[in-house]
Order: structure tokens, then C-alpha cells, then sequence
């Protein structure tokens, strides 16, 4: 079988889509990536699609969500699936593909696999849901779907037409069960190996890290005050020489691979992505949660209902704020308790093995 993997974001919304891959490789199956250049995963082949996000420095601006939903349904809703539909249909064909899998927000590589006759999967990259699905989203696709000879769909039911793969504890991000819907482990089970004293982890993503004005430095002012092992990625586009010496307990680094690193972690601080919040839940570890965009308030909010973190202003925060807040979860037990639980859903997912499986069906 060739499976082509599809992305309509940024880092975000490939590293979902890489266990799936690599269990599809294993098992034998071709497997190739179409999206952004710059974050196609390089142990596949790859072609090329659309643009870069820009590395340009952005003030912080205060959270608003109605802005965040506009820009999403304008963007992934609109221009990006347009040019998805587009360029993933193409790629298709010349590569012969006989399944497509694509992130969620992919709605244009839906489309595609649509309009050339092939089942498609999608994988979840929106933790908590309930973002990405604002009022007109439809009627753009439709828009769409009729530029490649595809009726409407007011229902959006091209979003569960086949297989939704979700690798978000179920308990943290509610859906309707289905047969059309299946859960993943988005990690091999690995041992806590916790340090003494605890290390904590502090990241602002890979997109949001240049929008976030002062915030790095402003939270580690009072993040470093703590007793702890601190270690903050700033992302491609910052240079961690802008925050100044550090104390030899804070190590900064442009990037580190999460999964190597949270099995050593006590608790992480972060915008609230997506994909930080469910590798942290993975590895149960509480968080404190700065959100600025996008999803990132929905996952701050849902965190904050089932007691596995501490939700901060982003714009209003103080370096003695993130420190109250960090040593809140370090110490009150709940916190651990609760994204503990977490983890022991996650560990009970199936993993991407049995989900190939499911992928495998699609075209039988």
C-alpha cells in the first residue's frame, strides 16, 4: 500500500502524524509526506508544498478568541485548503497513492483523496477540540469541493468519512464514539525517570515562540528562582543568547525532541499547545499554562477543568506569577495525581501497530 501523509500546518501538525508512519513503514507500506518544506520529516521522502511560516518577530497580543477563529477559518478553512486540495492532488496522482492520511486541519487533502476516488484518514492535532470549527467553515469548503467536482457538504461530514485517528487521552478531548473514529498511543511507553532536584521544562512551540514579545524572559526572571533543573527550548527562531547568562541550573536550547526529554521531566510550562499538552498528559506531568493563540486557550481551559494545571495571562503574568504557579503544581499532589491518570489512559490506547490495521481496511 502507499500511504501519502499530508499537513496543512507546522511542526504541530507532522509530529501526530509520525508514530502512524513509521508503523506503516514498518509494517512494509510505502510511505511519503507532502506539506511545508520546511518541516518535512526527512526519514521519508517528501514533496514540497506551500510556504514557510515566516521567523518574523511579533509583539504579544492579548488573547482573543474570536480573532483566533477568524484567522482560522480565513486561513485553514479558506486559502490553505485551496492550495492543499490543489498540490496533495497532484501529488497523489504522480505518486500513485492508494490512501491518504492528513492532519485535521487538512481539510484540502481531504478534498483531494475525495475528488480522486481514494479513502482518506485524518489524525487529530487539536487537543481539546471545539476550536477549527467556526460558523461558515462549510460553506468555504464547499467553495472547494465544487472547484474539483464535489458536491457540497453542509454537514462537514468529509471530516469523519472514513477514519479519525486520536492520539488525545479520551477523557481530556470528549467525541462521540464511532465506528469511524479510533484511538492511538501518540508514545511508546517509556518509565518516569523523575530527577532530584525535579526538572521542568518551559517551551513557548514552534509558531508562537516569535510572537510571544517579552514572555521568555519575563517568566524566567522567577522561574529560575525555584530550586529545580530548568530547561527552555525558544524555538529556530530565537537565539538563546537573547536571554542572557543563565545559572547553571537553566539550560536554553533552540530545540530538543519532547520525548526524549519529558520521561526525565516533573512539570512543564507552556503556551498550551497541542502538541506539548498531550506529550505532557503522555508522561503525566502537570503543567502551567501561558496561552496566546490559536487552540491554546481551548487546551488551557480543558487542563485547567480536570485539575492537571495552572492556567496564567499571558500578557499580565509576572516572573513571581510563573513561580507561585510552577511550585503550585509541584507540590499540591492533585495536580500530579490528575495528569497521572492521564497518562494511564494514554498507556491503555492501542498503538499505531494496531492502528495500521485500521488503515489497512480502508483499502481492502
Amino acid at each position: 500500500m502507499r500511504i501519502l501523509f499530508g499537513f496543512a500546518g507546522g511542526n504541530g501538525h507532522v509530529q501526530p502524524l509520525l508514530p502512524l508512519a513509521r508503523a506503516a513503514a514498518a509494517r512494509g507500506h510505502a510511505v511519503a509526506f507532502t506539506g511545508r518544506p520546511g518541516v518535512l520529516p526527512k526519514e521519508f521522502e517528501g514533496f514540497p508544498a506551500g510556504a514557510d511560516e515566516p521567523d518574523d518577530r511579533r509583539p504579544l497580543r492579548p488573547v482573543d478568541r474570536d480573532r483566533e477563529e477568524r484567522d482560522f477559518l480565513g486561513g485553514f478553512g479558506g486559502w490553505i485548503a485551496r492550495e492543499r486540495a490543489a498540490t496533495t492532488g497532484a501529488v497523489a496522482r504522480q505518486w500513485r497513492a492508494d490512501l491518504i492520511v492528513c492532519d485535521e486541519g487538512d481539510f484540502g487533502s481531504m478534498i483531494a483523496a475525495e475528488s480522486l476516488g481514494l479513502p482518506h484518514a485524518s489524525v487529530v492535532v487539536l487537543a481539546a477540540g471545539g476550536f477549527g470549527r467556526p460558523a461558515g467553515l462549510s460553506a468555504l469548503l464547499d467553495e472547494t469541493r465544487a472547484a474539483h467536482g464535489l458536491p457540497a457538504d453542509p454537514s462537514l461530514a468529509m471530516l469523519e468519512r472514513h477514519l479519525v485517528i486520536s492520539p488525545v487521552p479520551p477523557t481530556f478531548r470528549r467525541a462521540a464514539s464511532s465506528t469511524r473514529r479510533c484511538e492511538m498511543r501518540p508514545f511508546e511507553p517509556v518509565a518516569p525517570a523523575p530527577t532530584d532536584p525535579p526538572t521542568v521544562y518551559f517551551t513557548l512551540g514552534t509558531i508562537f515562540n516569535t510572537e510571544s514579545g517579552d514572555l521568555f524572559p519575563r517568566l524566567l526572571s522567577g522561574l529560575r528562582s525555584l530550586p529545580i533543573r530548568l530547561v527552555v527550548t525558544v524555538g529556530a527562531g530565537i537565539d538563546p543568547a537573547e536571554l542572557g547568562p543563565q545559572p547553571a541550573h537553566v539550560r536554553v536550547e533552540r530545540y530538543i525532541p519532547q520525548a526524549s526529554l519529558l520521561p526525565r521531566c516533573s512539570a512543564v510550562v507552556t503556551h498550551a499547545g497541542s502538541g506539548t499538552v498531550v506529550g505532557a498528559l503522555a508522561h503525566g506531568l502537570p503543567m502551567v499554562l501561558v496561552p496566546m493563540g490559536a487552540d491554546q486557550p481551548a487546551n488551557a481551559d480543558r487542563c485547567a477543568e480536570l485539575g492537571v494545571g495552572v492556567v496564567l495571562d499571558a500578557v499580565a503574568a509576572t516572573g513571581a506569577d510563573a513561580a507561585a504557579a510552577l511550585r503550585t503544581v509541584l507540590t499540591g499532589p492533585s495536580y500530579a495525581a490528575a495528569a497521572q491518570a492521564l497518562r494511564a489512559e494514554v498507556a491503555a490506547m492501542p498503538d499505531p501497530a494496531a492502528v495500521v490495521d485500521r488503515l489497512e481496511a480502508l483499502t481492502a
